[in-house]
């Protein structure tokens, strides 16, 4: 149970911090294209990164993994938003924002978890 409550207390401030800063991109003016769930993603994929990193390095405990991976950038991060985002953007006829997306979302997001893990070696 202790567990469960770790990861849950961690994707409530993950589900919480992704909302605020997409709202954030979203008010300075970036619409029609998901900037918001992108900028969360990249970050998100970069932070698992490091935490993964540092665990290998470190010994990270795992109650402090779960917590940080699982529940804060597993509440952060999630591609649901991204799934809905692509389809929405291929309803409206905009096949080539819809793979725009996708592209920058999988290749800049293994490269910032690439980052992630060399910043911390």
């Amino acid at each position: 149970m202790r567990i469960i409550l770790i990861i849950g207390l961690g994707s409530f401030i993950g589900g919480i911090s992704r909302y605020l800063i997409s709202l954030y991109i979203y008010s300075k003016g970036f619409n029609g294209f998901p900037y918001g769930t992108l900028t969360v993603n990249i970050v998100g994929c970069f932070m698992i990164g490091i935490v993964y990193g540092i665990a290998e390095k470190s010994g990270l405990s795992n109650g402090w993994s779960l917590f940080l991976a699982t529940g804060v950038l597993g509440g952060f991060t999630t591609f649901s938003a991204f799934s809905y985002e692509t389809i929405s953007l291929m309803r409206d006829g905009q096949s080539g924002a819809a793979l725009l997306y996708v592209m920058c979302s999988v290749v800049i997001g293994l490269l910032a978890t690439w980052g992630g893990i060399f910043v911390v070696s």
